[in-house]
């Protein structure tokens, strides 16, 4: 199985090769990792924990773990700015296990190559069979071996919002009391 989705260019493997044993050290599973052009190169790395989700204090440790390393291994020839966040809610879907684990819902994904005169293929995901995608979609159901696959994510509905905030609340991760306090200073009456 290939790691194409998670580091496409051979710089992003060379520097997937680097990162994920310290990202997997801190407990966490690298999700995607590219390095983009630009006036800076802009070194953007998605990561969580293996039951999903990631904090704001978890990009950071990573960051500088990350940071450390690269420091030393040095890879990156010119300038860079690096970027550690969470693959959100519309998610690159980059790993076999993604489509099993977000199966019945909504995804678009694109091949490499032309398969049956088209490389675009947007439906429900139907999870996983061997080394292939199962997709529902207008016609039936398709399956697109994991290796042609080129990009793929989670398309944003409201089913997908109301999910990942339900899994949010019942991980103890979503304060809804913070959404609640509204700042009252100087409104009150003398």
């Amino acid at each position: 199985m290939t790691n194409d989705l998670i580091a496409k260019a051979a710089i992003d493997r060379r520097l997937a090769e680097i990162i994920t044993p310290v990202i997997e050290d801190l407990g966490f599973e690298l999700v995607r990792i590219r390095l983009m052009g630009g006036k800076t190169h802009l070194l953007q790395i998605m990561a969580e924990k293996p039951e999903g989700g990631i904090e704001v204090d978890d990009c950071a440790k990573i960051s500088n773990a990350v940071s450390a390393v690269l420091d030393v291994e040095d890879p990156i020839m010119d300038a860079y700015t690096l970027e550690v966040s969470s693959p959100g809610i519309d998610r690159p879907l980059t790993r076999l296990k993604d489509f099993e684990d977000f199966e019945g819902y909504e995804a678009k994904i694109e091949t490499s190559e032309l398969i049956d005169g088209r490389k675009r293929f947007k439906g429900v995901l139907a999870g996983v069979e061997d080394d292939e995608v199962l997709i529902n979609i207008e016609e039936g159901t398709v399956g697109l071996k994991f290796d042609w696959l080129s990009d793929a994510k989670l398309v944003l509905t409201d089913e997908l919002i109301k999910e990942m905030l339900k899994a949010r609340k019942a991980a103890g991760t979503l304060n809804e009391d913070a959404f609640d306090e509204i700042e009252t200073e100087g409104s009150e009456e003398d």
